[in-house]
């Protein structure tokens, strides 16, 4: 392979789609898990928001012009969010993704990020290793819930959409919880009408 790693733009988005896509495929498929994105479509869809928006950082790796695989990282909050990183199932194990990664810690090194999270799926054993010998420490689990929701409620509790006014209050919680606010991330949900917020009395 002769690997050539550049910035990724709007129009690698259905490239870096298809790739993400079927990556996710192999790994969920080989240990009985469904694909994380129901099609190269869904994929190309919601890597094309961090390929836009000015908050990421991009990087895509090409093979003789050809995508390869990708990885970003998310520059809107103190602590840098990393992923999704994905290389194309037949040009894995040949130290594609460990270029990616070191890609982007390079990144948030010269941003002087506080620090730099990422979120992997527990039976992929090979990039927890490669994580690790990054110096990536395992913090919590977290669970994936799916289906229709039960719609029951709570008394004192009220679920609401989140407003402009919540941000502060938010980022109070947030640091409480994790040690950092994560505002940048909730203004732009707020403003995609994709964020709740739970008041108690």
């Amino acid at each position: 392979m002769s690997i050539v790693l550049r910035p990724g733009t709007a129009a690698d988005a259905a490239a870096c789609g298809a790739v993400c896509y079927e990556a996710f495929k192999a790994i969920g498929t080989a240990h009985n898990f469904p694909p994380d994105f129901p099609s190269p479509q869904v994929a190309s869809e919601i890597l094309s928001m961090p390929l836009t928006h000015p908050g990421f950082y991009s990087v895509v790796a090409e093979d003789q012009g050809q995508i390869v695989g990708s990885n970003f990282l998310d520059e809107r909050s103190c602590i840098a969010g990393v992923g999704p990183i994905t290389v194309d199932p037949t040009t894995q194990n040949r130290g594609l993704g460990l270029s990616l990664m070191q890609d982007v810690l390079d990144r948030a090194a010269r941003q002087q990020k506080a620090g730099v999270r990422l979120l992997q799926a527990g039976y992929h054993n090979r990039s927890l290793c490669l994580y690790t010998k990054l110096g990536f420490r395992t913090r919590e689990p977290i669970s994936t819930l799916q289906g229709k929701p039960l719609g029951r409620k709570f008394a004192g509790y009220e679920v609401r959409p989140a407003t402009a006014a919540d941000v502060a209050a938010c980022n109070r919680v947030c640091v409480q919880v994790h040690g950092f606010d994560r505002g940048g991330e909730l203004r732009d949900a707020i403003e995609q009408k994709r964020a709740s917020v739970v008041e108690h009395l």
